[in-house]
């Protein structure tokens, strides 16, 4: 990773004033006021002006490629030790040793937010987070200077880089935090500082480190250690672990479906690749929300957001042009065709409840266009613990139960999504398996000899599967796409 500092550089001098530790020189006349731009945790993207941080870590050691990034112009270290073979090296370079690097990282962040003085979003969640994300940025920079994590740098290392990146005009940041495991929300939270947090969902990812759902509720609702203390909870209203929690404070308010949640959605309906909706505020009715995409899992996010617009002191019409301009990132429901195809690419990440409510978004497109079957390409979801096998089949019963059609599972773990689906009612004529992820063309090649024209397809798997390789195997051989067999 690698990121450049968004205000004026930074000194040697001022990181040690703000992490401590001891600075140390090498190579001759070297003073404390070496500024650096950018801070980087890669050695092969460093350059002058860099300031390479030496992380530890069980399989790769940063501390081993301090060389290597000196190699390449850097001239300032973050580390915990200085390796011995750097000892007798003519380079100059100042580093700074401090105890733990990862710590002095979120620490030097925790500084600079203080420097910039801006509102600050967190958000966390099972599902949803990047996509909540997107719509809550989409609406608050409609009318303030707004900055937000960018890709995948939500995590312990991530996040806190991404608040390097603040402009010194930034009004308000919004920034994502993911975890694997119970106290990375809460190292997140009191770096960020947040005048709102938001819970998206509580769901089955990382079951294989927290045990069960309660375990992961209780570190989702870390996000509270660090949020200031007049600050608000925002939580969906429609989980019922996150109901009288003594960690809720008073400052919390629900979102969602049900009849007494603070900001509600109802009348919800599709028209057009867009979904519309009302929403209850404190017993007034906004009327005729709109967004540009589909799923019931999109009109949390977008409540979410407006609940975020109500409490930034944004009025209804620029909250709801923020949600109309809302557009998707990444490989998240991204809907185009391939010839007479229309691909749902929803590649970035997967877990049990995204894939149900991506299997949901598959129905209501399929439904909107009239013609042809509901098909999906589903792969393995990863993470899930001594509940994987159940996880799985219980996505292919969901795929039977929304009218699935025709079925390809694509990894090993996904064949339980095949039994799950035949378990539905699925013919076992409709369902095709890939279990090697090694070769997303054996499932391009059955995709080629199986689809019809006017059908629809969901490609959805965890990132580790990169299903997005059997959409442009399809992509590469769109010549033969016009010889698939047409619709009775």
């Amino acid at each position: 990773m690698k990121v450049n500092v968004g205000c004026n550089a930074l000194t040697m001098y001022e990181l040690a004033g703000i992490c401590g530790g001891m600075l140390c020189f090498a190579g001759g006349e070297t003073n404390r006021n070496v500024p650096f731009r950018s801070v980087c945790t890669d050695s092969r993207e460093t350059e002058k002006d860099s300031l390479f941080v030496a992380l530890g870590g069980a399989r790769v050691d940063g501390h081993d490629y301090i060389g290597a990034a000196l190699s390449l112009g850097s001239e300032c270290v973050l580390c915990e030790r200085i390796p011995d073979t750097l000892n007798s090296s003519e380079r100059k370079y100042v580093a700074l040793v401090v105890q733990d690097t990862l710590r002095a990282v979120g620490e030097l962040a925790k500084a600079y937010d203080r420097r910039i003085n801006n509102r600050k979003v967190a958000i966390t969640g099972s599902v949803g987070k990047t996509t909540t994300k997107e719509f809550v940025a989409a609406v608050l920079s409609e009318n303030l200077r707004l900055h937000k994590t960018e890709g995948n740098y939500n995590s312990n290392i991530g996040m806190p880089l991404s608040m390097l990146t603040m402009r010194n005009d930034t009004e308000v940041s919004v920034l994502e935090m993911g975890m694997s495991n119970a106290g990375e929300i809460e190292y997140l939270s009191r770096i960020a500082e947040p005048d709102i947090a938001i819970i998206t969902n509580i769901g089955s990812s990382h079951m294989e480190y927290l045990g069960s759902r309660e375990g992961i509720c209780k570190a989702k609702l870390e996000i509270v250690k660090g949020l200031k203390k007049d600050g608000i909870l925002l939580l969906n209203g429609d989980e019922p672990l996150l109901r009288n929690r003594e960690e809720i404070g008073d400052n919390a308010y629900y979102v969602g479906f049900a009849p007494d949640c603070h900001f509600r959605a109802q009348n919800m309906r599709f028209v057009l690749g867009n979904t519309m909706f009302d929403i209850s505020i404190g017993g007034r009715i906004v009327e005729n929300v709109s967004i540009p995409t589909i799923g019931k899992h999109n009109v949390y996010a977008a409540c979410f957001a407006y609940a975020v617009g109500v409490n930034m002191g944004l009025s209804d019409e620029i909250i709801k042009r923020g949600l109309r301009n809302f557009k998707p990132i990444g490989m998240r429901q991204n809907i185009y065709d391939i010839g007479d195809i229309t691909i749902i690419e929803d590649c970035y990440n997967a877990s049990p409840e995204s894939m149900k409510a991506a299997i949901a978004v598959l129905r209501q497109v399929s439904e909107q266009k009239a013609r042809g079957r509901m098909t999906a390409l589903l792969g393995d979801m990863y993470e899930l613990g001594i509940g994987t096998d159940r996880f799985h089949e219980e996505v292919g019963l969901e795929f039977a139960r929304q009218g699935g059609s025709a079925l390809f599972t694509f990894g090993e773990l996904a064949d339980m999504i095949a039994g799950g689906a035949m378990l539905g009612g699925v013919p076992c004529e409709n369902i095709y398996r890939n279990t090697d992820v090694r070769h997303p063309e054996i499932s391009g090649e059955m995709l080629l000899a199986s689809l019809a024209a006017g059908d629809t397809l969901l490609v959805k798997a965890s990132r580790g599967a990169a299903a997005e390789r059997v959409i442009r195997y399809l992509e590469e051989n769109k010549d033969r796409l016009p010889r698939l067999r047409e619709i009775q």
